[in-house]
C-alpha cells in the first residue's frame, strides 16, 4: 500500500487514509472535504483537490494519493492511479500507470497561464504489432489532447513528450523476448478548480493505452 502524502511548499504532511476513490467505489462524503487538505491550504486549492478525490472512476482503474515532487510550487498533491486486469491475469489488456500531480501557486505562473497547473506521467505495455509503427508517439500524444477534449476537462498551455522503447531480453532472464513501452509526459493548466474531468480523461488515457475499450462498452470474445 502505498503511503498518503501531502505537500505544503517545503513541509511534508502525513494525511489520514480518507476520501480517495478506488476501485470505482465513491469516496466517502464525510472525510473528503475535512480530510484532503489543511484548513490552512488556500480555497481554490482545497477544493480542487476536494473535487479530486470525490471522482468515481471505472472499475478497472485504482486511484491512491502518493507523495508529491517537492519544491515544484508552494502547494501540491499527487495521486498514483494503476489500470487493474478483469477478474485475472490473463485478461485481455496490457498494464498501464501513471501520476497526476496538481501544483497550484496562488500568484500565479506566466509559463503556466494561470493558477493550476497538472502533470501527468503515464506509462504502458503496448502489445507487439506497435512497436514498429512511427506515428506511435504521436497517436499516444493523441490520446491524451483527446481524452481532455471528450471529458470537457477546460484547460489551456498544454505540452509534453511521448517516449518509445523497445526491450529485446537475452539469456536467462523470463519474460516476453521483446517488450514495447510508450511514456508520456505532460502538463497542461486548469481553468477552472473542478479537476473531476481532468482526472477521468487521464484515467480514460491509461484504459485507451492498456487496450481497454470505451467505459461502457463490452467486448465479444477474445482480443
Amino acid at each position: 500500500m502505498r503511503a498518503h502524502w501531502y505537500s505544503e511548499g517545503t513541509r511534508t504532511l502525513m494525511l489520514p487514509n480518507s476520501g480517495v476513490t478506488a476501485d470505482g467505489q465513491p469516496a466517502a462524503e464525510s472525510s473528503v472535504d475535512a480530510d484532503a487538505v489543511p484548513s490552512s491550504a488556500p480555497q481554490p486549492f482545497r477544493t480542487a483537490i476536494s473535487t479530486l478525490l470525490s471522482t468515481t472512476v471505472r472499475p478497472q482503474a485504482r486511484v491512491e494519493r502518493i507523495r508529491p515532487p517537492q519544491r515544484l510550487a508552494p502547494w501540491s498533491f499527487a495521486v498514483a492511479v494503476d489500470i487493474l486486469p478483469s477478474g485475472n491475469s490473463s485478461a485481455g489488456h496490457d498494464s498501464a500507470t501513471g501520476r497526476l500531480v496538481v501544483l497550484y501557486d496562488p500568484d500565479g505562473s506566466e509559463a503556466w497561464d494561470g493558477e493550476i497547473r497538472l502533470v501527468a506521467y503515464a506509462q504502458a505495455d503496448l502489445a507487439a504489432d506497435m512497436a514498429g509503427d512511427p506515428l506511435l508517439p504521436a497517436v499516444g500524444w493523441s490520446w491524451l489532447t483527446e481524452a481532455l477534449e471528450q471529458r470537457g476537462a477546460a484547460h489551456t498551455a498544454v505540452g509534453g513528450t511521448v517516449t518509445q522503447t523497445t526491450s529485446t531480453r537475452f539469456g536467462d532472464v523470463h519474460g516476453p523476448t521483446s517488450t514495447t513501452q510508450l511514456e508520456l509526459r505532460g502538463s497542461w493548466t486548469a481553468t477552472t478548480t473542478d479537476l473531476s474531468r481532468h482526472l477521468l480523461a487521464f484515467v480514460d488515457l491509461l484504459c485507451v493505452a492498456a487496450g481497454l475499450p470505451p467505459e461502457g462498452v463490452a467486448v465479444l470474445g477474445g482480443r
